[in-house]
């Protein structure tokens, strides 16, 4: 189905993204759940990246081995009280692709399908997910690039914002064009960052989405922010019909994040959201 947003004179598909691939079915952030949503329909890939020591940008959603669903290369499993001691930002890349983060699946989502797997490099996703598209002949799709970062993070389990950006866009600009990318972050210095580097001709010019948890109005996150993203992109419990075309007035889209239940999908694109992202894209099938 297609949704118009008012401000738009052209239709836009009502983007269904598939949260760390599709969390909900297959190992997250990882090649077969990129594939696999693809299978599904997404009209989006969304996924978390963080940097190696060698500096090579990793598809990963926390900075460490998260005990949840990781295996040591020796073959047992990471404790609770080792997780954050295996800092990828300290490991270098040969061996961060030695751990296999699908085999324990994932107690949170059941229906998880478990299998040896690993975290990849964004090149590696991005090229994976071309020559599949290719081979099947899908539409081209979009990929939504969360840059995991925090203040009180810098230099200890991420670069600062500068190298962190950096690094991404030069994968990004050998392989993608920029309208197939969005680059998202819960930390507005990250945006901030890439915003400059586009105005200085520096970086591919992509569309730019902030996250949001908090509970302060967008109208205060944007002003924090600075500038007009193109995505207003929070927590989707947050969400109001008028806080929705509040952000329309100003030409910004809505993607709430994590929608995983249907009758949620679809009261928000009764209220008007410009898609959503979701552990579940096939419970999106029909939207």
């Amino acid at each position: 189905m297609i949704a118009t947003a008012f401000f738009s004179s052209t239709p836009v598909p009502f983007d269904i993204e598939g949260h760390r691939g599709c969390r909900g079915l297959m190992p997250e952030n990882t090649i077969p759940a990129f594939l696999k949503a693809l299978d599904l329909g997404v009209t989006t890939l969304e996924m978390d990246v963080v940097i190696s020591k060698d500096r090579q940008v990793v598809v990963s959603h926390e900075p460490y081995f998260n005990a949840a669903f990781s295996i040591k290369p020796n073959g047992t499993p990471v404790d609770k009280k080792e997780q954050k001691d295996l800092v990828l930002y300290q490991m270098n890349y040969a061996d961060i692709k030695q751990y296999d983060t699908g085999s324990n699946g994932n107690p949170t989502y059941p229906e998880q399908q478990k299998l040896k797997t690993y975290k990849p490099l964004l090149s590696e996703v991005i090229e994976q997910a071309e020559t599949y598209r290719k081979a099947k002949n899908l539409p081209a799709f979009s990929y939504n690039i969360e840059l995991k970062s925090e203040p009180s993070g810098y230099n200890k389990s991420q670069p600062e914002p500068a190298l962190f950006c950096d690094l991404v866009q030069e994968i990004i600009a050998k392989r993608l064009p920029p309208e197939r990318v969005v680059i998202q972050s819960f930390d507005f210095a990250v945006l901030k960052q890439w915003k400059k580097g586009v105005q200085a001709g520096k970086y591919p010019d992509v569309r730019l989405s902030a996250l949001v948890e908090n509970l302060r109005s967008p109208e205060k996150n944007l002003e924090e922010l600075g500038f007009k993203p193109d995505i207003y992109s929070p927590y989707f419990k947050l969400l109001s019909q008028d806080k929705i075309a509040r952000l329309h007035e100003k030409n910004i889209r809505v993607i709430p994040w994590t929608v995983n239940q249907q009758d949620d999908m679809v009261r928000l694109k009764k209220w008007g959201v410009d898609g959503l992202i979701t552990d579940y894209p096939n419970r999106a099938v029909g939207l």
